[in-house]
C-alpha cells in the first residue's frame, strides 16, 4: 500500500479516536491518548498476555505488542455513538484492521472480538497478566460489576483510564461560570460519581457515569486489588477531554511502575 493510498484510506473514516502513527507520513488523526507518558505503563511487556477493553481502532493493542506481549485480545462492543455514524457496526473493525495491515502486524499475535464486558470471564478469553481499561469505564451502565468482571481475568495488573468528575461536572457548571464551568467540584478526598440518564456529560447518551478519581480508586479496591494508586493525567484541566484520571491496581503490592 502506498503512502497516498494509505492517507486515502484513513480519510475515508469520519471520526478517529486514537493518534496511531501507520508511517512516517502518516498519523491517524485522533486525540487520545492525551499524555501517553502519564499512562506509566510498562515499556517491557515482553511475554505478557494482554486484554485492551474497548481496544475501537487498536492504539494499545499495538503498542503492547511494540512493547513484546506475547497476544493482545482486544475487545469492543461499539455501543456508543461517538461517530454518530449508525452504520458502524456494520464496519466495527475496519480501522482497526486497516491499521493492523499498515503496521504489518502478525495476525497470530492478537484477536479482535465483540464482545461486552459483562460477558468476560475465565472461559471466554482465559486469564491475562494485564487489563487495559481505557475510556471504557464512564460508558459502563454498570461500572463496579465491569471493574469486578476485569479482576476475575487479571493476574498482576489492571490500568484504568477514565474521565473524573475532579474537575468538572455539568451538575455543577453554573456554580464557575467565569472557568466555564472547570474548577474543584470535589474535595480530593470524595469518593463519588455522577450519574447521567441522558446527553447530560458532553452531549453523549452511553456517558452513563463519572467518578472521582478517589472512587476509581476505590472500586479497583473493592474488586479485589490490594494495592491501587492513583493520579490526574493532567493537573487543572481546562477542557473536559483532560478531565482524566489514572489508575493501576495491582496483586503484586508494588503502588508504582
Amino acid at each position: 500500500m502506498t503512502t497516498d493510498e494509505l492517507k486515502e484510506k484513513v480519510a475515508a473514516f469520519p471520526y478517529w479516536y486514537h493518534r496511531i502513527r501507520l508511517s512516517g507520513e502518516v498519523v491517524t488523526p485522533g486525540w487520545a491518548p492525551i499524555q501517553m507518558e502519564a499512562y506509566r505503563v510498562p515499556m517491557d511487556l515482553m511475554g505478557k498476555r494482554i486484554l485492551d477493553v474497548g481496544a475501537w481502532d487498536g492504539f494499545w493493542t499495538f503498542e503492547a505488542l511494540k512493547r513484546g506481549a506475547s497476544e493482545v485480545v482486544a475487545i469492543d462492543d461499539f455501543s456508543d455513538d461517538l461517530t454518530k455514524d449508525k452504520s458502524r457496526k456494520a464496519t466495527a473493525w475496519a480501522q482497526f484492521d486497516l491499521c493492523a495491515e499498515a503496521l504489518g502486524l502478525d495476525a497470530s499475535q492478537y484477536r479482535r472480538e465483540e464482545c461486552s464486558i459483562y460477558n468476560v470471564t475465565p472461559k471466554t478469553f482465559g486469564m491475562f497478566d494485564h487489563v487495559f481499561f481505557f475510556g471504557t469505564l464512564y460508558h459502563c451502565r454498570y461500572p463496579q460489576l465491569a471493574m469486578d468482571k476485569l479482576a476475575d481475568v487479571c493476574t498482576d495488573t489492571m490500568l484504568i483510564e477514565s474521565a473524573v468528575c475532579d474537575h468538572f461536572s455539568p451538575y455543577q457548571a453554573h456554580k464557575h461560570p467565569e472557568t466555564a464551568g472547570f474548577a474543584d467540584t470535589y474535595a480530593k478526598d470524595h469518593v463519588v460519581a455522577e450519574f447521567y440518564p441522558g446527553n447530560q456529560y458532553a452531549g453523549e447518551n452511553t456517558n452513563w457515569w463519572v467518578p472521582s478519581l478517589q472512587c476509581v480508586i476505590a472500586m479497583a479496591l473493592a474488586a479485589g486489588f490490594p494495592t491501587v494508586n492513583g493520579w490526574e493525567l493532567t493537573p487543572q484541566p481546562n477542557a473536559l477531554a483532560t478531565c482524566r484520571g489514572f489508575v493501576r491496581a495491582s496483586r503484586d503490592g508494588v503502588a508504582n511502575g
